[in-house]
């Protein structure tokens, strides 16, 4: 399983597990489409190596600023900071891996934005694609829920969109991080919430993660 600088983030092991199912990415061109402070994105690179290229877009223009910190921090030249709307994707090339976490869940119409992402890959290239499932959380027994986001179960869905927009289904699961006490995921539901749950049994939402590839034919 390759090894991710994502020691604190608690979803990183299903897409440490997607990366190994696609096999060696040296070299490759990747994009992190809602890249945020960057985190994904330096960790992308230095799976990639100094030959590759990550494509960190993100709509907010102050991410740009994230980026280039996250990347002086790691050492990792090969990430290039990109301001747009997942929307409106329009890459410089062609990229062998696409990715995206917690953005679909956010966006107008998740089914235009998956169909820009396969756009942009090169034939035979795969999407990454994580969304939660919010409703599936339980805090204490309780449901969890995100009323800001605008579909807040797009990971139920994810499988079937990612075939609509046109790229073949390679796998698909879910995995819900638990916990009850301090630790890594009371941690991280205090900041997403602000909510400290003390000793409360906590399982995170759960992230449904596809991969998918683009034929050679289209």
């Amino acid at each position: 399983m390759p090894e991710l600088g994502l020691r604190n983030d608690v979803y990183r092991r299903p897409l440490a597990t997607a990366l190994e199912r696609i096999g060696d990415l040296t070299g490759k061109i990747c994009a992190d489409v809602g890249a945020g402070a960057g985190d994904v994105s330096v960790a992308l690179a230095e799976v990639l190596g100094t030959g590759g290229r990550v494509y960190a877009v993100d709509s907010d223009p102050r991410a740009r600023d994230e980026v280039a910190a996250a990347a002086a921090a790691r050492n990792v030249a090969q990430v290039v900071a990109i301001t747009q709307a997942a929307e409106e994707l329009r890459l410089p090339e062609p990229v062998d891996l696409a990715f995206c976490r917690f953005l679909l869940l956010h966006v107008i119409d998740p089914r235009l934005v998956l169909t820009k992402l396969a756009a942009a890959l090169a034939p035979e290239g795969f999407l990454v694609a994580q969304e939660p499932i919010t409703s599936g959380g339980r805090v204490g027994g309780d449901t969890m829920s995100m009323p800001d986001a605008r579909h807040p179960d797009v990971g139920a869905e994810l499988p079937s969109l990612v075939r609509s927009a046109g790229l073949e289904l390679v796998d698909a699961w879910a995995e819900s991080p638990a916990g009850a006490g301090p630790g890594p995921v009371a941690r991280y539901l205090e900041d997403l919430t602000g909510v400290d749950p003390g000793d409360d049994a906590v399982i995170l939402p759960p992230l449904v993660t596809v991969i998918a590839r683009r034929s050679a034919a289209s």
